[in-house]
Formats: C-alpha cells, sequence, structure tokens
C-alpha cells in the first residue's frame, strides 16, 4: 500500500457514536417534524380516558399516535416493519424518543383507540380549516370498493342460505314424523305454515333424550325393542344436527341483514364486483364500499358501506359530515352515480347545492338524443291539463299513479300517461315499440324538477367550475392512495377494525399532502 493513500479512521464500537441531538441529520422542513407538532397539538384527552391509573406505565398515547401515522405516511402498515424502523430509521428514532414498543405493543394500541381515531380524524381536519387548506364548504363525493382480507372463496349467498333453510324445515318435518314418541307427534301435527326455530328444537331433543333415557332404565331384552331404541338415539342425534343446521342458517341471515352476501371469516364485507380485476373476469370479491369527500385534494370526510351501489350511500355519507362539523356541507358535488330523486331531494331539504350529474346529463345535449321521439324528456308537457303531447299532437292522458320503494325505504311517486289512438300512426314505429296497444309512459314530475335544477347547476359558471375539478378531486386521491401509496386492500376483519385502519391512512394521507403544500408554498 503506498505510504502517501490515507483514509477517515473507521470506528464502529465507539462509546457515543450518534451526535448529541439526534435530529442533527433530519431536515427542518422534513415532513417528520410536522407529523410531531401537529400530534402534539391534539386533544388526547379521549384517548388517555382510555388508559387505568394502575399498573406498569404504559408508553405515551402522543409517541404511539407519531410513529403510527409517520409509519403509515411511508407505506408502512406492518406492526413488525414498524418494530424495525423504530431500531433501523432515525427519523423513527427521533419521533420515538428512543422508545421501542414492538409490534404487539403497536397493535394493541390501535385496538385500544379504534373507538376514538375517527375523533382525531375530525380535529386534523378542523386545523386544516383554521390554516386555509380547506374551507369545509363544499365536498367532492365519490366511492371505490377496496377489497377485505377475507379470502374470495368464503363467500355465503343469501338467496342459497334461504333456499336450504327451506329445504332443512322440510328435512326437520319428516324426520319429527318418523321418530315414534309423542313428544315428536305432537310438534310435528303442527300447522306446517309454521317454521321450526333453534330453540323448539332444543326443547324437543332435550324431551327425546329423556325419553330414551327412561328406556334404557327398563332394560329391554327384547331386540326389537333394542333395536327401535338404537333407532331412537340416532333419530335423536339427527335432530341435533339439524337443529346446529338451522342455528347456523338463522345466524348467516342475521349477520347478512338485507345485503345479499357475506364473508365467513369477515361477516361485515360484501362480495363485490372490483375495478382492480387482474383476472379480467368480472369475479366477485368480498370488500367494502368506501366512499370519501375531498376538498382541495385532502380527505374532509369517509365512509364504508356494505352495499356496492353508490346511490344509496349518499343520505348516511352526508349525515357522517354534519356529526362531524356540525353542520352540512354547503355545495356537493358528485358524478351521476348519485343522481337519483332521493339523493336531490335530501340534499335539498337539507340546504345543500346540489351539483350532482344525472344519467343521460350529456347525452341529453346530444342532437340525435334530442331528436329521438322515444324518449320521454322530448315530449311537451302541460301542467294546467296534466297530460303530454306526443310527436304527432296528441294528447296523453294520466291513468294512474305508482309507488315504488327503493331499498332505503324511500318511496317514489310514478304517473301513468297513455296515448289514445296509436293505431295507424306513421309515427308508431318509431315512437314506441309496443307491438299492440297504445303508447304508455311512466314519469316521475319531482326527479324532473330536481333534474331541471341540477342541469341549471351544472350548467352555471360555477357548475362549470364544480365540473371541471371533480375528476381531479377525489379521483385524483383514490389515485395517490392506490398507486402511490399502495393501499388496496384492507388488513384486518370486521368493519370496526377496517375503519379504524383506513382514519390512520385518511390522518396519515392529509399530513402528507400538508407537508407537500407548505414545501410547495415555501
Amino acid at each position: 500500500m503506498s505510504a502517501k493513500l490515507h483514509f477517515r479512521e473507521h470506528i464502529n464500537n465507539q462509546l457515543v457514536l450518534f451526535p448529541e441531538r439526534i435530529d442533527k441529520d433530519i431536515a427542518p422542513d422534513d415532513p417528520v417534524r410536522l407529523v410531531n407538532a401537529v400530534v402534539d397539538s391534539l386533544d388526547m384527552g379521549r384517548i388517555y380516558s382510555l388508559y387505568y391509573d394502575r399498573g406498569a406505565s404504559p408508553y405515551h398515547p402522543r409517541m404511539m399516535l407519531k410513529v403510527i401515522i409517520y409509519s403509515y405516511m411511508n407505506n408502512i402498515y406492518s406492526c413488525r416493519k414498524m418494530e424495525n424502523a423504530l431500531k433501523r430509521d432515525v427519523h423513527f428514532i427521533w419521533l420515538a424518543g428512543y422508545d421501542q414498543p414492538d409490534h404487539k405493543t403497536i397493535n394493541n394500541f390501535r385496538n385500544r383507540v379504534k373507538e376514538e381515531i375517527d375523533n382525531v380524524f375530525t380535529q386534523l381536519v378542523l386545523i386544516l380549516a383554521e390554516r386555509g387548506f380547506i374551507s369545509l364548504e363544499v365536498e367532492y363525493i365519490d366511492g371505490t370498493k377496496i377489497e377485505s382480507k377475507a379470502n374470495k372463496y368464503t363467500f355465503v349467498w343469501k338467496k342459497t342460505v334461504v333456499k336450504n333453510r327451506a329445504k332443512l324445515q322440510q328435512k326437520i318435518r319428516a324426520l319429527l314424523s318418523q321418530i315414534d314418541d309423542a313428544i315428536a307427534q305432537e310438534n310435528t301435527a303442527q300447522d306446517e305454515s309454521v317454521e321450526f326455530t333453534p330453540a323448539q328444537l332444543t326443547e324437543i331433543c332435550e324431551e327425546l333424550r329423556g325419553s330414551i333415557e327412561r328406556a334404557s332404565a327398563e332394560s329391554a331384552k327384547d331386540k326389537e325393542d333394542k333395536a327401535r331404541l338404537r333407532e331412537l338415539k340416532r333419530q335423536a342425534k339427527e335432530l341435533e344436527k339439524q337443529r346446529d343446521k338451522l342455528d347456523e342458517y338463522d345466524s348467516r341471515l342475521e349477520q347478512m341483514g338485507d345485503r345479499n352476501s357475506m364473508s365467513k371469516t369477515d361477516p361485515d364485507a360484501t362480495f363485490m364486483r372490483m375495478k382492480e380485476d387482474a383476472m379480467n373476469n368480472g369475479q366477485t370479491k368480498p370488500g367494502y364500499n368506501l366512499q370519501i369527500a375531498t376538498e382541495n385534494q385532502f380527505l374532509v370526510d369517509f365512509g364504508l358501506f356494505p352495499n356496492p351501489s353508490d346511490t344509496l350511500t349518499m343520505p348516511l355519507f352526508l349525515t357522517s359530515f354534519q356529526r362531524r362539523y356540525g353542520r352540512f356541507p354547503y355545495e356537493g358535488v358528485a358524478d351521476s352515480g348519485y343522481g337519483s330523486e332521493e339523493n336531490y331531494r335530501f340534499m335539498e331539504e337539507n340546504g345543500i347545492q346540489a351539483y350532482v350529474k344525472y344519467n343521460y346529463f350529456h347525452m341529453e345535449q346530444k342532437r340525435s338524443f334530442k331528436q329521438d321521439p322515444r324518449r320521454v324528456e322530448n315530449l311537451h308537457y302541460n301542467a294546467e291539463g296534466d297530460y303530454f303531447v306526443c310527436p304527432m299532437g296528441q294528447h296523453m292522458r294520466r291513468v294512474g299513479t305508482r309507488h315504488d320503494r327503493t331499498e332505503s325505504g324511500y318511496v317514489i311517486e310514478q304517473a301513468a300517461y297513455r296515448a289514445q289512438h296509436c293505431q295507424g300512426c306513421p309515427m308508431k314505429a318509431r315512437c314506441h315499440k309496443r307491438k299492440r296497444g297504445n303508447r304508455e309512459i311512466e314519469v316521475s314530475h319531482r326527479l324532473i324538477a330536481y333534474k331541471q335544477r341540477a342541469r341549471e347547476n351544472l350548467t352555471s359558471d360555477k357548475g362549470l367550475e364544480h365540473r371541471s375539478k371533480r375528476p381531479i378531486e377525489p379521483e385524483a386521491v383514490f389515485g395517490q392512495m392506490k398507486n402511490n401509496m399502495h393501499y388496496k386492500r384492507f388488513r384486518h376483519f370486521g368493519k370496526d377494525k377496517v375503519t379504524m385502519d383506513f382514519a390512520f391512512f385518511a390522518i396519515a394521507f392529509n399530513i402528507k399532502k400538508m407537508a407537500a403544500k407548505i414545501a410547495k408554498s415555501a
């Protein structure tokens, strides 16, 4: 080796390896400092109340909250990876003050605060409003489906359960008719329209067991008596088995409620068609319908729903906003998936200006749509006479009213109108497809009025502004969430834990977005 060659001294076992301040190598504008400052400004009283004043002193909740939020900001969602980061990453070491909770402690903390973390998210949004990042006056609403942790082969379909339960009732009735016992015969003689319950079958089984024990005590010596006793024991065992199966079916139906499916391992998850389908075969998977509201690409509200359709989620979701911030937003912006009569009415009654598209909003502006005589929208309506005018000038009089009920219980009033003479009309082939009889239409006058107001809002200057911003509001958030932060699948079972997990993510997302905006404006 040349005598002129020199290296810096390398001693990795020196007594003092780190500098006096552990944050010496952390930049002043690093997002970890913003996490530290934001969490220090939060009111933690409700979280403190979750702890007991006895036993060993736990890790400080602020420290635990800082570590988990910063982990989510860096796409670290595993408690074991958080544990490793607390030993290797100087940012985590400084944030934790060199505390090193293990993965079990981190997971226990998340479960402990699952009822209160939603309140922390609300506090953060209010801080964003105070600092001028958002106004909480408008919310852009959209939804996406997130896959559950449950396996895709754990499905339970409601129609199948109902069908199998009906078959089981017949088997139970047939079995009771075979049992040569007064108890069973008495229960079989009931009206066949009356269904058995697990509790009733339990009583019958107990009485049958008592009969069997009495017969065994008599120690019958006749072969026929012994054979009959063995058969009775077998039938009693089979009845208990069918009782347990009936109890399982009833439990499944109770868990599903109004849903059409559920997962065995995650009963709160519903089977839905996912956009992120690697096989492109439209396979249903267990998941949740995640609804978010954004403003300036900050998350201001979120909710998880079991129904795959976005239409039915809006009233409950808007109520969530009111519960968080004490009022409804002044303006609501959403795509045509939310354009229903029920949603328009809910927004009107609660003072929300609706910038919500409806079906055919874009199509009705095309010439082909406007010139289509089959479209009810193109027929003239006379409000005083309560009739429509067909393309040939014939009056279509009102002939009745029909009431439809949506899945949520909302009642829609449909007015029916019928033409008087369609035979021989030159427009008949283009006007309607009925081979016989006169043309009939059904319309909801309330929905027509709501669509008219929505059209006026959407085509106004403010409506055009909202329409241009809507694709870059929730859609951009979904893109960052799934592609940049790799949050594509839930990692917990049960709606309560899934909601807790996304609340942590939403807090981390907002702080990360705030740090980026602060750095951009600096």
